[in-house]
């Protein structure tokens, strides 16, 4: 390597196993070099989160990231860990510094069937990562209050709409977008298209939010007439927009091989919905691609707690790695390609390689292989299946 990787580790289970990939499968054969930010929650606490902030102008810097899963606090993990305050997503930080989209995709391997008969090829889901809920302001609201919407111009002139008049007591929320986050979106999401040669659909509702909703549908309308329309002829693909239960219905009808552009909240349920259905969420690969072209690498899944729990008490864990796993290859991939080291991209299909090729020979963990359909199979523990990826890694290379 000769640029460093922008390298976030995380929280749990996922933390533990980051080290056993790294140690495995990584530092014996590559010579590793990376920008180590610890993104595990004690630290960031530590840091007033400034952490999470420095990891992702690290990422604009050198352009290549991969992270490890990381905890989102709610109130019980405020307790338990006996937090400042509760800390916002990392992942929303990040996503909304780095303006990118979030590509997901499932790793289909013989043996884990999708749930959904029909579906023969990867969904990837496109999700917008800035904006909508993950940066609302929102507060409970007492009775007898009047709620307004006021926007303020440069010169001092309000604009106001009702949106409640509470005889009782509730809840309030405000979202926000912007046009050229959307226009950021539109744009990966077509780049990543034609990268692919996949079809892509977009969808929102935009028959009842006739201005939230729609300025995303207009905007996506209008980039893709100006700049991609011939493109996508001779690349013989399709954009196709419709209202978001239409597309829910189309997904399932479908036998897949397209990209799927999601709204931010949108694309966070239905990509757990995609990899659950196509077997699991710990089979999914996830990237953050920004229109400048740099790219964060993820897994799509939590902190493994139960596992955790388990660990810590001396038991041993059957806990899927795969995730985790092709966050890191992709990154050194990607890193590869960057910098034109033909060597270490080559080096990340082989140990990709190796991984399926484990699974698809019987040898998994406990969760894929409750999935799995082939006739023999075995669970194996954590460290056990990165050891046996790492005998097949071998003779690969």
């Amino acid at each position: 390597m000769s640029t460093p990787l922008v390298e976030m580790d995380g929280d749990e289970m996922t933390r533990i196993i980051w080290k056993m990939i790294k140690d495995i499968l990584i530092t014996p054969y590559v010579d590793l070099k990376t920008e180590y930010y610890d993104l595990g929650l004690k630290h960031r606490d530590e840091t007033n989160d400034q952490v999470t902030i420095d990891a992702a102008n690290a990422t604009k810097r050198l352009g290549v990231a991969v992270k490890c899963a990381t905890i989102t606090p709610n109130a019980a993990r405020v307790k338990e860990y006996n937090l400042k305050e509760m800390w916002k997503s990392p992942n929303g930080t990040i996503r909304a510094i780095l303006d990118g989209t979030v590509f997901r995709a499932p790793i289909l391997v013989k043996g884990i069937e999708p749930y959904i008969p029909t579906w023969k090829k990867p969904i990837t889901i496109a999700r917008h990562a800035y904006g909508d809920v993950y940066k609302n302001t929102e507060m409970q609201v007492p009775a007898g209050c009047k709620a307004e919407l006021v926007v303020t111009d440069e010169q001092g002139n309000e604009t106001r709409k009702l949106v409640h008049e509470f005889t009782t007591p509730g809840v309030l929320q405000g979202l926000h977008n912007l046009d050229n986050s959307i226009s950021s979106f539109a744009r990966s999401c077509f780049n990543y298209a034609l990268d692919t040669k996949q079809d892509i659909w977009f969808a929102t509702k935009d028959t009842i939010s006739k201005q939230y909703d729609h300025r995303f549908k207009d905007i996506f309308q209008e980039i893709f007439d100006a700049e991609y329309q011939e493109k996508f002829a001779q690349a013989g693909i399709e954009y196709f927009y419709t209202l978001i239960d239409d597309v829910v219905a189309r997904v399932i009808r479908s036998e897949g091989g397209y990209i799927w552009a999601c709204k931010n909240y949108d694309g966070d349920v239905m990509s757990d919905m995609v990899a659950t259905a196509f077997g699991s969420l710990g089979m999914m690969t996830s990237v953050l691609v920004s229109p400048d072209g740099t790219y964060e690498y993820e897994a799509a899944h939590g902190t493994v707690t139960r596992h955790y729990y388990k660990y810590l008490n001396g038991e041993k864990t059957s806990t899927n790695s795969i995730a985790t796993l092709f966050a890191w290859t992709g990154a050194l991939r990607k890193r590869g390609e960057l910098d034109g080291i033909t060597e270490l991209s080559v080096f990340a299909d082989k140990l990709e390689q190796a991984a399926i090729q484990t699974i698809e020979e019987g040898v998994m963990t406990g969760d894929l292989e409750r999935l799995s359909t082939l006739p023999n199979k075995r669970s194996v523990d954590t460290e056990t299946f990165l050891n046996e990826i790492n005998s097949r890694l071998v003779a690969l290379l």
